[in-house]
């Protein structure tokens, strides 16, 4: 648990950080470790074999991309699941990784399928084999979506393909190369792994819950993981549901095979606990819920995982 002095250490470690702006040329590769993801391995050894990710909390905003959108920065921002990084980002302290997308999720959502786009975005046709349809898809919630937050459209003309496709090669497919490399170096060395997906949601659709777990009913994560998660919140007297109204996106889906000892978990904050979303700024007594995520997260290590875990 954080002293005094460590929790206003931390928030002021903490303040609202102004979105970055970066220009690149198109086609460009960006570095991995500048402009897509940022890895936190423990000082000294990996002592769980446990991943904490925020694919969503990226805010550094290619001006490029910028510049192609009808709605201001801030307003892009409120898609973002704010400061979910820096919510975890002591995790390393407790022998664990960390690895959080750079890239804002309104340009590029890891958290679906690379086909997962609508076609009524592009100006010209997309092929038939690079399309998965789906209901996010459709619903402008693709991996390039199409609306923003309140449900705003993002883009003042129609796309081409060709755009989806660089973004992609950019930034998609690095983030869930840089994942899976931590995933297999994790099960290669310890028999298992569990991934603990972070975001976060509008107090709104919560529907009352501070903390929604999504294991696909079940199914992407061992149940006796799932059971420590929700047993440490509901002691910090958190109010806890499970899979509704988000049971886990692509992430769930694709990664979690606990039969293979690979499990997957998402776990959604509400944002009211933390910040003010209309500002996208931190509250005043943000360190007071920091405090909890730690104690969340040095409880979760306090277990050997490596043995409950394997298949």
């Amino acid at each position: 648990m954080l002293d005094q002095r460590d929790a206003a250490d931390h928030c002021l470690s903490m303040a609202n950080p102004i979105p970055t702006i970066f220009t690149t040329e198109a086609g460009q590769q960006p570095d991995q470790d500048q402009r897509v993801v940022r890895i936190g391995r423990p000082m000294h050894d990996q002592t769980r074999p446990l991943i904490f990710a925020s694919p969503h909390s990226g805010r550094e905003y290619d001006a490029v991309l910028s510049r192609s959108t009808r709605l201001s920065v801030d307003m892009l921002r409120r898609s973002e699941d704010a400061y979910v990084d820096q919510l975890i980002d002591f995790a390393p302290e407790y022998g664990v990784t960390t690895i959080c997308a750079k890239f804002p999720r309104v340009f590029v959502d890891v958290n679906r399928s690379s086909g997962e786009l609508d076609p009524g975005m592009f100006a010209d046709r997309v092929p038939e084999p690079d399309i998965a349809p789906s209901r996010r898809a459709a619903s402008g919630l693709g991996v390039i979506p199409r609306i923003g937050a309140e449900g705003r459209s993002l883009y003042r003309r129609r796309l081409r393909f060709a755009e989806a496709q660089d973004r992609l090669a950019r930034f998609y497919f690095p983030y869930h190369q840089a994942l899976q490399a931590e995933i297999d170096a994790l099960h290669a060395r310890f028999g298992c792994v569990a991934l603990i997906d972070m975001h976060s949601m509008p107090a709104l659709s919560g529907r009352g819950a501070d903390i929604v777990l999504g294991d696909r009913f079940g199914t992407s994560c061992s149940e006796a993981l799932t059971n420590s998660i929700e047993a440490i919140f509901r002691d910090q007297g958190f109010v806890t549901v499970r899979n509704i109204p988000y049971a886990g996106g692509y992430t769930t889906e694709h990664y979690g095979r606990p039969s293979d000892g690979v499990n997957v978990i998402q776990i959604e904050i509400n944002r009211g606990l933390y910040m003010d979303e209309n500002r996208v700024i931190l509250r005043p007594d943000h360190a007071d819920f920091i405090a909890k995520i730690r104690q969340f997260v040095s409880g979760l290590t306090e277990t050997d995982w490596s043995a409950r875990l394997k298949p």
